[in-house]
């Protein structure tokens, strides 16, 4: 590899849900905080986001995008807590991310999509067809988030972005159909997998608990048995919501190398 890679860790707001959507056992009334991560990757051929966290307006008014959603999925943050803040801290506009990774198309994961309208959208082609056929925006999906006129990259195999081993999509379903990973390769600290909500907590991996809210509980165990040989060859797991991981990670402008 004789590319190098920079590695940032940008929020991408925060939502409060249910405890025992993640960890069956949990009281129905005790609810839990997650944060909700878009992952930098500046790369000497370009910039790439890997999920693009809510939508800006979801912080003031969730109701109006998101509708009945916002009663099971809460939004906490700050105004201006944000992707595109987090990039603007890094000295970057929308116009400069080349390619957008979505690992699903759930609206926390792919909320700022339209801004990125200069980039390469890339998404498991099995997800596009199921946003395509969702009908209830409870199952997660919002039009206004994944379908904004921008033209998909679909995938159907393993995609080495860069085509020198840094930034390797793998196919992780369960959570639903396309979910995608990404496994980054950096020179100093080492490799990462960014498992979105194949592993939304640490705790459910570790049990082998299949969260409630799961397309398919059988495959989800299959990506759970495939991020474990990932994490097995050395890879740190970067879990999509686990706040007592979240408060570890460096953030911003404070990268992985």
């Amino acid at each position: 590899m004789n590319s190098s890679m920079k590695m940032h860790v940008l929020s991408g707001g925060r939502l409060r849900m249910r405890k025992s959507t993640f960890l069956p056992e949990a009281e129905r009334t005790e609810t839990i905080e997650l944060p909700v991560a878009a992952i930098l990757l500046r790369h000497s051929q370009g910039n790439v986001l890997f999920d693009t966290g809510c939508h800006p307006d979801i912080a003031a008014k969730p109701q109006e995008r998101w509708g009945e959603l916002a009663k099971y999925l809460t939004p906490v943050m700050p105004t201006g807590d944000n992707v595109l803040t987090g990039l603007a801290g890094l000295g970057l506009a929308p116009g400069d991310i080349d390619v957008v990774v979505c690992s699903h198309l759930h609206t926390d994961h792919c909320g700022c999509n339209a801004f990125f309208d200069k980039a390469t959208v890339i998404a498991h082609r099995l997800e596009i067809e199921a946003a395509r056929a969702a009908t209830n925006v409870l199952g997660g999906y919002v039009n206004a988030d994944w379908d904004s006129g921008q033209k998909f990259d679909a995938i159907d195999a393993q995609r080495d972005v860069f085509d020198d081993g840094r930034l390797v999509l793998l196919h992780l379903p369960g959570h639903t159909p396309g979910m995608l990973g990404a496994l980054v390769a950096l020179d100093r600290t080492g490799s990462f997998l960014l498992a979105s909500d194949t592993i939304t907590l640490r705790e459910a991996f570790d049990r082998e608990i299949v969260p409630k809210n799961t397309w398919n509980g059988e495959a989800l165990l299959k990506s759970y048995a495939e991020a474990r040989r990932i994490e097995a060859s050395g890879a740190t797991v970067i879990c999509g919501h686990d706040a007592a991981q979240w408060s570890t990670l460096r953030k911003g402008g404070d990268a992985y190398d």
